[in-house]
C-alpha cells in the first residue's frame, strides 16, 4: 500500500531486518526485491506477476549475478549449497501459483493454493536471509565509541523469546483461535544498535523481566521494563560517560543509526543534528517494531523500558513519524506480533530468554 508521501511503506520486520544488515551487494539486493514482491503479489492475487517473479528469481539463482553474490561470500561454498537449494524450493512455489491460477476465483482452492505459495515463499526467503548473512564481513563490528565499552554491547543478532500471561489467567484470542498464553519472538538487533541491544540482552540474560507487568497499553504501544519500588529502570553501576539516574538506574545514551552512516548517532536526536527526515536504517514502519524508552527532553534518560509500537504506519513513512530519529529501534517482533493488540495492562510476562545468538553479547571489562 502506498504511504500518503507516495511511496510504498515497508511494513514486513523480516524484509527491514534484512535490509539492515550491514552489507553491500547490489545483487543480492536485486534478488532480494523480487523474492520479497512475490509476497505482495500473492497477497493481492497478482498470480501471473508472482509467477513471473518466480520465473526471473531463478533466472537470476543459475546465472552469472548468483556467481558474482557467491564471490562475495565469506564461504562461497555455503553461498553456493545456499543458491542451489534456493532453486529447488523454488518449484513448490511456482506450483502453488499454478494450482492458484487454475482454481475459481474465490473459491476454496484458490485460497489454500495461495495459502501454500505463501508458506513456500517464506521458505524461500529464510533461505534470502541465510545468504544476506554470508555476505557480513568476518568478524565485523558496528563501531561504538570507546566512552561506551563499559555498557554491554551486542555485536550482530540475538533473538529472544518472552511468554505473557493475562493477568486474570484467561486467554487470548490469536487469530481467531483462543490460546492459554502469548507468545512472542523478538529479533534483537545489535548491527544497528549495539549499545540498546546489548543493555536489553544483558537484561533478559539477568531475568530482569521475568514476572514483569504490562505497564501501558493504550492503541499505540505496549510498554514495561519499570520494576517496583522507586527506581524507573535497572539499578546497576552506570557508566562513566552516561552514569546513573536519580535512584540509581544505569543509564544508556540515545542511540540512533542512519541509513549511509557507519555509526550511531550517539546522545542526540537526528533531528536536534539537522538532519530532520533523513532514514534510520531500521525505521518504525512495522507493527511490533521495537523502540526504547527515554524522557522526551533528556536523550540519555533510558535504562529498561522498552515498547512496542502499535500503530498504523501507511501515512507515516520512514522519516516522517513522530519516532525515527528521536528514538533507537531496536527490533522487530517476527513472530506473534499479532497477540500485542490484545495484550494489556496488568499481564504478566512469565519469562523473557534468549534462544539464539546470546553468544553475541560482550559484557564490558571488568
Amino acid at each position: 500500500m502506498a504511504s500518503g508521501s507516495g511511496s510504498r511503506v515497508n511494513k514486513d520486520p523480516e524484509s527491514l531486518l534484512r535490509l539492515g544488515l550491514p552489507i553491500k551487494n547490489k545483487e543480492v539486493r536485486k534478488l532480494q526485491a523480487s523474492l520479497e514482491g512475490i509476497k505482495l503479489d500473492i497477497g493481492s492475487k497478482r498470480k501471473l506477476a508472482a509467477a513471473d517473479a518466480v520465473k526471473k528469481s531463478k533466472a537470476f539463482l543459475v546465472g552469472k549475478d548468483a556467481d558474482k553474490v557467491k564471490a562475495a561470500c565469506r564461504d562461497p561454498s555455503i553461498c553456493g549449497a545456499i543458491i542451489k537449494d534456493m532453486v529447488v524450493k523454488l518449484d513448490p512455489l511456482a506450483d502453488a501459483l499454478k494450482e492458484s491460477q487454475e482454481a475459481f476465483q474465490g473459491s476454496e482452492q484458490e485460497r489454500t493454493a495461495l495459502d501454500k505459495a505463501y508458506a513456500a515463499q517464506q521458505v524461500v526467503v529464510d533461505q534470502l536471509t541465510a545468504l544476506e548473512e554470508q555476505l557480513i564481513p568476518a568478524g565485523y563490528k558496528r563501531p561504538v565509541p570507546e566512552e561506551y565499552s563499559d555498557l554491554p554491547q551486542l555485536h550482530g543478532r540475538a533473538t529472544v523469546e518472552m511468554l505473557i500471561d493475562k493477568a486474570d489467567k484467561s486467554t487470548f484470542d490469536y487469530n481467531g483461535k483462543i490460546v492459554p498464553q502469548a507468545k512472542l519472538v523478538m529479533v534483537i538487533d545489535g548491527y544497528t544498535a549495539p549499545v540498546t541491544g546489548g543493555n536489553f540482552i544483558d537484561l533478559v540474560q539477568k531475568g530482569f523481566y521475568n514476572k514483569m507487568e504490562i505497564q501501558r497499553s493504550d492503541g499505540f504501544v505496549v510498554q514495561t521494563g519499570d520494576p517496583a519500588g522507586e527506581a524507573d529502570g535497572y539499578v546497576a553501576k552506570g557508566s562513566k560517560t552516561v552514569g546513573n539516574g536519580k535512584h540509581g538506574e544505569r543509564l544508556i545514551p540515545l542511540e540512533i543509526l542512519v541509513r549511509g552512516d557507519s555509526t550511531p548517532v550517539y546522545e542526540s536526536t537526528i533531528e536536534d543534528e539537522g538532519r530532520g527526515g533523513e532514514a534510520t536504517v531500521l525505521p518504525f514502519s512495522a507493527y511490533g517494531a521495537m523502540g526504547w524508552a527515554r524522557e522526551e527532553y533528556d536523550p540519555n534518560s533510558g535504562s529498561s523500558q522498552f515498547f512496542w509500537l502499535l500503530f498504523d504506519s501507511d501515512l507515516t513513512p520512514a522519516g516522517k513519524n513522530v519516532l525515527d530519529g528521536r528514538y533507537p529501534c531496536f527490533g522487530y517482533v517476527t513472530e506473534g506480533a499479532d497477540f500485542l493488540s490484545s495484550i494489556l495492562e496488568g499481564d504478566v510476562i512469565v519469562s523473557a530468554k534468549v534462544v539464539d545468538g546470546g553468544e553475541n553479547l560482550v559484557q564490558p571489562q571488568s
